[in-house]
Order: structure tokens, then C-alpha cells, then sequence
């Protein structure tokens, strides 16, 4: 079992999608993102060096997302996955994508993804 250490609605704006209209304008995405980790010494010992530095990870993903160009949602996930797996102290990430306004009638649309080290073994 592992802990879960929470991201929840990052609302930043990028180019993605497949129509040309959302090739050349800026789409809104909410981002929610659950990282994997076992906090126990953090929390036994209140020291920030024996935990994910959720605040780094948050960084590099808003830089990644804004700066990316992709057209599909399910990419995005996949490489803010990659990325946040990269740090140490992950174990593993659910990232969710959605797409607010993309279905006429619904609030968003979006995918979710649990990835592990694993997955990115080349």
C-alpha cells in the first residue's frame, strides 16, 4: 500500500487537439494528478527531504503543458505521467486531462491514466 499526495485542479491553457481551430488557439485543461509514494519517514520525521516535493513536480508540469503541442489528451497524460515518475519517491501516478466545453452538453471530457516505473521501460 502507499500513500497518495494530491494535485488537484491545475487549470492551465495549451495547444491541443485535432481540428485546426484548436491547433491555433490556446485550449483550457484541468489537470488532477495523484502521486504514489510512501510519505512515513516525512511524516515521522517532518523533514522535506524524505518526501515528493509535490511543488517541483507542479512546476515542471505546468512548464511542460503549457510548452507542449499535442493532439491528443491521452498523450498528455502519458508524458505528464513520464515526467512526474521521474522523480524520486514516485511509485507510481494517476493523472487525469480533461478538457472543459470539448462535448457540446458536458461540463468536460477528458482521460484518466495509472502509470507506474514500469510502463516507461525502454
Amino acid at each position: 500500500m502507499t500513500d497518495r499526495i494530491l494535485i488537484r485542479n491545475l487549470l492551465l491553457r495549451t495547444r491541443i487537439g485535432v481540428n485546426s481551430e484548436e491547433r491555433r488557439n490556446l485550449q483550457d485543461v484541468i489537470l488532477n494528478i495523484t502521486l504514489h509514494a510512501d510519505t512515513r519517514a516525512a511524516g515521522a520525521s517532518d523533514d522535506i527531504d524524505y518526501t515528493v516535493n509535490y511543488r517541483t513536480i507542479t512546476k515542471e508540469v505546468i512548464d511542460h503543458v503549457e510548452t507542449s503541442r499535442y493532439y491528443l489528451v491521452e498523450k498528455l497524460a502519458n508524458e505528464i505521467a513520464r515526467l512526474c515518475l521521474s522523480h524520486e519517491g514516485v511509485l507510481g501516478v494517476t493523472v487525469r486531462v480533461e478538457k472543459p466545453g470539448a462535448l457540446r452538453f458536458a461540463e468536460s471530457a477528458g482521460v484518466e491514466i495509472t502509470r507506474t516505473q514500469e510502463d516507461f521501460v525502454e
